[in-house]
Formats: structure tokens, sequence, C-alpha cells
């Protein structure tokens, strides 16, 4: 049995203690600060323990004798998970987009006695998995593209959008800059620009740019890939209002208002549908070859609870990384990228399963309903 502290109560986390906790191989905790949360969960079966963060001491005897800590929580406090978790010589993993925040995990694992694996999510994450894997198949890679976005089913509103996830990841990754290799240089890309419009089975979809979807993969494949860029998919017409939100209303200089604002304002969803499209072109057999990966993830049932897309792909990404380490099929030490993990390893998985194209499966390999 292997004992797990997943800090933070929200969708992710419960969804994160749901589907270890069902395997009978994980004894699972959720840690948070607000009773709220901590009472909704504990309602559900899910033990729990009432912790702040920034509580040093608190956060060091939570972490103790752990097999590992999964840190779902605002990317603002991955450091200070990341480091407690380092001192305590226990394998860390996290949710977080920031690349500032990500960063200091890498340094970290420099010296960690066990596996540091951040940004285990879906983007980035799971789709640098999927990024990676294609390259594979290419002697050299003209052009890597990754579009991926969570979505609701029935939008209703002017900006097409439904709160599906973090709002403050979602501003986060609206407003900072974002990397990409551009002529086999790594550059860096104005977050909200470069507009694109496409279909995928009929429906139209705008992407641009935002922050994070990438990972490591600028690093990682800097010397086989020499354009590579992520850009976010929304339905078309959200980019131009959110750019004169945060760009011309300067709401991205006001964070914290911006938040109210959206959470007062737009409604949240478990209707939603995850988008994932991935595009290599490149030099394969001395031909210009493009291959694809797409996938479409709707909100359905696991066990006998209803989730959101974004909560299943989110919190089935990280329990697939988890359950790959507990059973020896990752290094347990030091610095694990998501691009480090094969894609088949990752789907043959019972939690990645949930990633599987037409698989019908849960994350748990439950049979899912139509």
């Amino acid at each position: 049995m292997h004992d797990i502290l997943v800090m933070g109560g929200g969708n992710i986390g419960e969804m994160i203690a749901d589907l270890l906790g069902r395997t009978g191989e994980y004894s699972v905790t959720v840690a948070d600060r607000s009773v709220q949360a901590l009472e909704k969960l504990k309602a559900r079966g899910v033990s729990t323990l009432a912790l702040d963060v920034q509580d040093g001491t608190a956060l060091a005897a939570a972490l103790s004798n752990r097999f590992a800590v999964i840190s779902a929580l605002p990317y603002r406090l991955t450091p200070a998970v990341a480091s407690a978790a380092h001192v305590a010589g226990i394998h860390y993993l996290d949710l977080t987009e920031d690349v500032a925040s990500t960063r200091i995990v890498t340094e970290l694992a420099a010296t960690s006695n066990g596996a540091f694996i951040p940004q285990c999510g879906l983007a980035p994450g799971f789709i640098s998995i999927v990024a990676n894997d294609l390259v594979r198949e290419f002697e050299t890679v003209e052009m890597l593209r990754l579009r991926v976005g969570a979505l609701p089913l029935y939008p209703s509103n002017s900006l097409t959008y439904n709160l599906t996830w973090s709002t403050d990841g979602v501003i986060n990754e609206y407003c900072e800059p974002c990397d990409a290799l551009v002529d086999g240089k790594l550059v860096r890309v104005a977050p909200l620009d470069d507009v694109e419009q496409f279909a995928l089975d009929g429906v139209h979809y705008e992407a641009f740019n935002t922050s994070g979807g990438l990972g490591s993969l600028c690093q990682s494949l800097a010397s086989k890939v020499r354009n590579l860029n992520y850009r976010t998919i929304r339905y078309p017409g959200h980019r131009d209002i959110m750019k004169i939100l945060l760009q011309d209303l300067r709401l991205s200089e006001r964070r914290d208002l911006f938040r109210e604002v959206l959470e007062n304002a737009v409604p949240a969803t478990d209707q939603d549908v995850v988008v994932i499209f991935v595009t290599a072109i490149g030099q394969q057999g001395g031909r210009l070859m493009q291959h694809s990966y797409a996938n479409k993830i709707y909100a359905n049932r696991a066990g006998n609870r209803s989730w959101a897309a974004i909560q299943m792909t989110t919190a089935s990404a990280v329990c697939a990384v988890l359950d790959l380490l507990a059973h020896n099929k990752i290094p347990n030490c030091g610095l694990i990228l998501q691009e480090h993990i094969p894609l088949t390893l990752f789907l043959e998985n019972r939690f990645g399963k949930a990633y599987a194209v037409g698989s019908g499966v849960s994350a748990a390999g439950v049979s899912l309903a139509a």
C-alpha cells in the first residue's frame, strides 16, 4: 500500500483521490486549508487533513514517511510543496503549467532522493508525451504544432467559454510570455497572438499563443525540431474579447480583480470536451511527411460518479505517471520529464487508458456509460 498525500482539495484533487482510492493499492489523504473543501471530501469518504501549505512545520510533518506527494494546488504554491518534498526525501509530482515554478522544481530535482516529476497534467503533460512520440517517427522535423483546449459543450455567452479549470491558471497562461522554437532558435512570443482558425470533425475552432503548454519540449527537442509552438484551442471570437479585457483594459495588471470578475460572471460547467490536436511535419525516409494525433475526450462517468472531461484528463494523467512510478516502470530518482515517458507505456496503464482514442473506458479501466 503506497501512502499518498494530495495537496489541494478542489475538483482535480478530489478525482485523483477517487481514482487512486478505488484501486485498493493506494492510501490517499487530501490536504487543504479550506474547511468547506475538506467537509465535501469527508462526505465522500475521503481521508482529509487540514493544512496550510505556508506552515512549514505542519507541511513537513504531513509529508513524513509518505511514498509521494501530488501538488494540485495553484501554481504559486508549487515551490513550497516541492521544497518540503525535497527535504522529506519523497517522490514529488505536480500539475503546474507555470514556467518559473517548474524551474524551481527542476533545480530541486538535481539533488533529490526521490523522483521529481513536474507538469503531469494534460498540457503540459500528456501533450508532451504525444509530441515526443510523433517526433520519433522522423529523421528531422520541420514543424511541430501542439493544440489543446478544454471547452464547454454548450457555450451560451459572448466568451463562448465556461470555467472548467483553475481560473488562476487560465489567467496566468493568457498573460505570461510563451516559449517557441523558430528556425531552430528558442524565442519568446506574446500570449494571445498568432491566432489561427481550423476545423476538426466539422466544428470550427481558433487557437492562439498561451504560456506553459510546451513544458520542457523546447529544450528536449531543440536538436531535432526546427519550428515548435503551442496554442490553446477556443471557439472563434474568444481571443478577441480576452485581448480587450487583459491588454486594452489592462486587467493583466490586476489579476485578482479579473479572477473575481470571471468567477462571479462566468458559470462553471461539467459538460465539457477536451480537444487534442498535434501535427508533425518532417523528413521520413527521404520524403516530406505529416503525421497527426487528434482526440476528443468528453465528460463522462467513472465508477459511480460523473466527471468533467478536464477533470478526467488531468487527474488520469498524474495518476498514470504515479502508477508507473509505483510499479517501477519509470526511474525513481531525479528529474523525470513528461517526454521521457513512452506513449505506449502511458496508454497501456490503467489510468492512461482514459486517453485511448475511441476506447470507451475510464481512467480506471471501468466501462463508461454511453
